[in-house]
């Protein structure tokens, strides 16, 4: 879970902000920047774009594109588009975990653990393309940062500390990236929900939260719940051998383990 941390000092550029509930969660939009009418335009389709990846992908409903593929009634070539880009990329997630993230739930076809991500990080690059020099997309407190709030002045970003509600266990900061993400995994907010594809149940780690900073979300997300699945040990390791990859994995002995570059993005 994250939060923005920054402050507004006089001389920021023009904010518009925008809080939408949608796809079972709250999706909040901080922008910078732009011409107002573009950017208000673009933030509308950004909106949009959400609401119609929910009808396609939800899996809550029977009607979705989703749901009527995993029970045969529809081809992948029959839906949209973006049904085998995101399938394509689940797949992609899959081969590079080894199989620890998974777009299966108890057999069946289940695109969540990657389409929050990838629609937050869609809608992040589709307000920016409008003229925005800064756009902040949180999705449940899974967060896509493009540019910067002001010149000279990175987004900073609160990381919440599962263990003392309320508190921070970190402030990661986007100075020198032009792009950044943040996603979060853990039992913290939504108890033990993540699946461990080996089994099938619940994954049982000695973590209570994996923390990903990545310059995409879709793989952030992606990589977050996958090693928060392989445990402390296994997972740190593998974060360390993905390429621009850092994290911050937590422990229920409140043990704060992290990958050797992190530090660099604190802040």
């Amino acid at each position: 879970m994250a939060e923005a941390v920054a402050e507004q000092p006089a001389g920021t550029p023009a904010a518009v902000r925008h809080v939408e509930e949608v796809m079972g969660t709250v999706f909040s939009f901080d922008v910078r920047g732009g011409e107002p009418d573009a950017v208000r335009a673009a933030l509308r389709e950004a909106v949009a774009g959400l609401r119609r990846a929910d009808e396609v992908f939800s899996t809550y409903r029977d009607d979705s594109q989703v749901s009527r593929l995993a029970r045969g009634e529809l081809t992948v070539e029959e839906c949209e588009p973006e049904v085998a880009e995101v399938l394509g990329l689940g797949a992609e997630a899959e081969r590079a975990s080894d199989g620890w993230f998974s777009l299966r739930y108890e057999g069946r076809l289940d695109p969540t653990g990657i389409v929050k991500g990838w629609a937050a990080e869609r809608a992040a690059r589709r307000i920016a393309a409008a003229g925005a020099s800064g756009v902040s997309v949180n999705g449940g407190g899974d967060v896509q940062l493009l540019g910067a709030p002001e010149p000279r002045r990175p987004w900073r970003i609160g990381v919440s500390d599962p263990l003392r509600p309320g508190g921070l266990a970190a402030v990661i900061s986007t100075a020198g990236a032009a792009e950044l993400a943040v996603a979060t995994s853990g039992t913290a907010e939504r108890g033990a929900h993540i699946v461990d594809p080996r089994t099938g149940r619940s994954a049982v780690t000695d973590l209570v939260a994996v923390t990903v900073v990545a310059p995409r979300l879709t793989w952030a997300d992606c990589w977050a719940t996958a090693a928060f699945a392989m445990g402390s040990r296994e997972g740190l390791a593998w974060l360390e051998s993905l390429p621009d990859v850092e994290a911050l994995l937590i422990t229920a002995g409140d043990e704060v383990r992290c990958t050797g570059g992190l530090a660099a993005r604190l802040g």
